[in-house]
């Protein structure tokens, strides 16, 4: 008979559809199992800003979970937990409760910006050790399970979850939210063309991808349509004059390409503005608006110009986001159960499977560009995948 648990269970950065399932699947899971699950809230501030001596504070960041506050949670979008950017290692501001204690300082520059941050990673232990939790079911991306990496190697016991609308997580060939965002590119593109058509124009859309261009080149994939990545930099000249021939050749004589928020060409860097959160990560100006420029600069065509990024990340979940959902919250309790910690709930070779944390130091995975992106034409390549799992590429 399995271990009785007492789990944990938080969701840090962006919301994407979906989070809300794999919180209702720990649950469902764990009190099936005659386990209890915490829902710390916001993310990991809930465990760096945590006063158990404070009611007030407990209030704010820390829920029981129960089969009445979870049972209609799935029905919906974003994160019933709430969530942030906070990272336990990097804090530049102490929590008013911690700010006599001593903990490790050191100088971190991000973004050009220089300052002193500190690691709190001992009161995330000492609160985690209060709280009574076992194991902490963490939900994240790269920047969420770089931290959850170093709980582990500090001895606490840890599942994750991957979910980013970016869908670069290493060991995974999917994260939740990826499904739902392609779904509402694809439909806002094919809403838009009526626009663009009408007015003859070359429609330019921007969706998320600060560092890897799934987003970009799947939407291209299923809309037909050319997308810039942030692996490959074409030559903007080529690029401009692809468009035109595809404007020339459609009957309604317009053409529409989509680039990742971290999109570049030759002799371009996108530029970023804002302080850096507690990651290093700053806003990035959209690259959409700055090749509208060039193209208004290069010839007499005008453009339209569609941000998607935050729509894209609202609302309900679709099918396989609730699929995944479902079944990644399930498998991560389960592999607790048995014992196991350090590991990620993911799909490898379109087979659902437990593998380890990546790695922080490798940083996100990128898109294979000799298998999956033809340069030359700015397009998805869409030949040889006989074989290949689902989602067209390996972890």
């Amino acid at each position: 008979m399995a271990k009785k648990m007492r789990f944990g269970i938080l969701t840090g950065g962006g919301d994407v559809p979906g989070l809300n399932s794999v919180i209702k699947s720990v649950f469902d899971r764990s009190d099936e199992s005659g386990c209890e699950v915490v829902g710390i809230r916001r993310g990991w501030e809930g465990l760096t800003h945590l006063d158990l001596g404070d009611p007030a504070s407990k209030s704010r960041y820390v829920l029981p979970l129960t089969r009445e506050n979870t049972r209609t949670i799935d029905r919906t979008g974003g994160t019933f937990l709430h969530s942030s950017r906070t990272n336990p290692s990097k804090m530049k501001k102490l929590p008013p409760h911690l700010t006599a204690q001593d903990f490790p300082s050191s100088e971190s520059t991000k973004g050009g910006v220089t300052s002193t941050v500190y690691d709190v990673s001992k009161h995330v232990l000492k609160n985690l050790e209060a709280l009574g939790i076992e194991c902490l079911v963490a939900i994240g991306g790269d920047d969420t399970l770089s931290y959850a990496a170093r709980l582990q190697q500090l001895g606490s016991k840890v599942m994750c979850v991957p979910k980013t609308m970016d869908n670069d997580v290493r060991n995974t060939e999917y994260c939740i939210g990826f499904s739902t965002a392609m779904t509402r590119a694809m439909d806002a593109i094919q809403r838009q063309r009526t626009t663009v058509g009408s007015h003859e124009r070359i429609g330019i859309f921007r969706v998320f991808g600060r560092d890897a261009g799934f987003t970009s080149l799947y939407t291209a994939y299923v809309s037909s349509i050319r997308c810039v990545i942030p692996e490959h930099k074409p030559d903007l000249g080529k690029l401009i004059e692809l468009l035109l021939a595809d404007k020339r050749s459609n009957p309604s004589n317009y053409a529409l390409v989509v680039l990742s928020e971290g999109a570049e060409w030759q002799g371009y860097r996108v530029q970023e503005y804002g302080e850096p959160d507690a990651y290093g990560h700053r806003k990035k100006a959209s690259v959409a608006e700055s090749l509208s420029d060039e193209i208004k600069q290069r010839t007499r065509e005008e453009t339209v110009v569609s941000d998607l990024t935050y729509d894209l990340r609202s609302g309900a979940p679709d099918f396989v986001d609730k699929l995944v959902a479902f079944t990644f919250g399930t498998m991560a309790v389960d592999g607790a159960l048995d014992g196991k910690s350090g590991l990620m709930s993911a799909l490898v070779k379109g087979q659902y499977d437990l593998v380890p944390i990546p790695d922080p130091k490798l940083g996100p995975r990128k898109v294979d560009v000799a298998s999956m992106y033809d340069t030359e034409r700015c397009r998805p390549i869409y030949s040889g995948k006989r074989g290949l799992p689902i989602f067209l590429n390996s972890p």
